[in-house]
């Protein structure tokens, strides 16, 4: 008895680990979570003679978790073709901030690290589904290939190399920046943003800034990503015209300063920052309310 109910806890300790690994995949907590249900699922579905062989659950879950993930990956591709406009990651909250109110909180379980930030998952989201799952698994996880080629149905040698070509894509997206440089980012586009300061909000942007806004059909947004400083100045202005009382907050958004829009109360934006030389060359705004739903706290 005591040997299984060690096992027990050891299995259910594992959940947090593949709940990071699955949002990192997939980039929404709704379908890193559903993923790590199924994976327990399977898991609970064994009998217990197989139970018994597995030498470590964790590596057993690990493996299927990452294979249930490239299953939805490669289905998410079709239904992102389908999604109307941009498909954004989903933002993370800060813990404090969290809706949740039942004690489940995802986000105790979240690591909230450069992996996490929008920045790094719109890269990955650029990755075949192999790519990432190699690169998730090895580059931010530290799994031996060995294990990663269970994951794939792949040779270790073939998923070294499918982790190398994904670096290379990671190699040219990204420009380090210290969380104070986007705290000051943020802070200034809030009150140019506030004041509906065209100029100062041209000002802080690169002049080949991109802003991709994801409403998932839901709400209206620009459906093809806005360039340049002046066009995406004009259209946060116009957004600030349409709501007002429109109100901007600077928050921890996927563990980076970002801005949090609320309007009549409720959440109706999360703004991500790439910064690189003190201004802004990247904004991603996430509208679609479904992927809002844990900001969304009452009161």
């Amino acid at each position: 008895m005591g040997m299984a109910g060690t096992r027990t806890d050891e299995i259910t300790g594992e959940r947090r680990k593949l709940l990071n690994v699955a949002y990192r995949l997939l980039g929404s907590l709704a379908e890193a979570e559903d993923a790590v249900q199924e994976a327990y699922a399977r898991w609970y579905a064994l009998p217990r003679g197989r139970q018994e062989e597995i030498v470590s659950p964790g590596a057993w879950l690990t493996t299927v978790t990452g294979r249930i993930c490239l299953d939805v990956l490669g289905s998410a591709r079709a239904r992102r073709e389908r999604y109307v406009g941009a498909w954004l990651p989903e933002p993370l909250p800060d813990r404090a901030e969290w809706a949740y109110g039942d004690g489940t909180d995802p986000a105790d379980q979240l690591v909230l690290d450069e992996s996490v930030t929008m920045a790094f998952l719109v890269v990955l989201e650029s990755m075949t589904p192999a790519e990432r799952v190699a690169f998730v698994l090895h580059d931010v996880f530290r799994y031996p290939f060995a294990e990663i080629a269970d994951v794939l149905g792949r040779t270790p040698a073939a998923c070294k190399q499918l982790a190398a070509s994904a670096r290379r894509r990671v190699g040219v997206a990204r420009a380090p920046m210290t969380a104070s440089e986007r705290a000051d980012a943020a802070r200034q586009v809030k009150e140019a943003w506030e004041t509906k300061d065209i100029a100062a909000l041209v000002d802080l942007l690169d002049p080949a800034a991109v802003m991709t806004a994801d409403g998932g059909g839901i709400v209206g947004t620009a459906l093809r990503p806005i360039e340049g400083a002046a066009r995406i100045a004009q259209y946060m202005v116009a957004i600030a015209d349409k709501a007002p009382g429109l109100e901007l907050l600077v928050r921890s958004v996927n563990g980076m300063p970002g801005l949090v829009a609320q309007h009549a109360g409720a959440v109706i934006a999360v703004a991500s920052f790439e910064v690189a030389d003190g201004r802004v060359t990247r904004i991603w705004v996430v509208r679609n309310p479904e992927k809002l739903r844990p900001w969304a706290r009452d009161g």
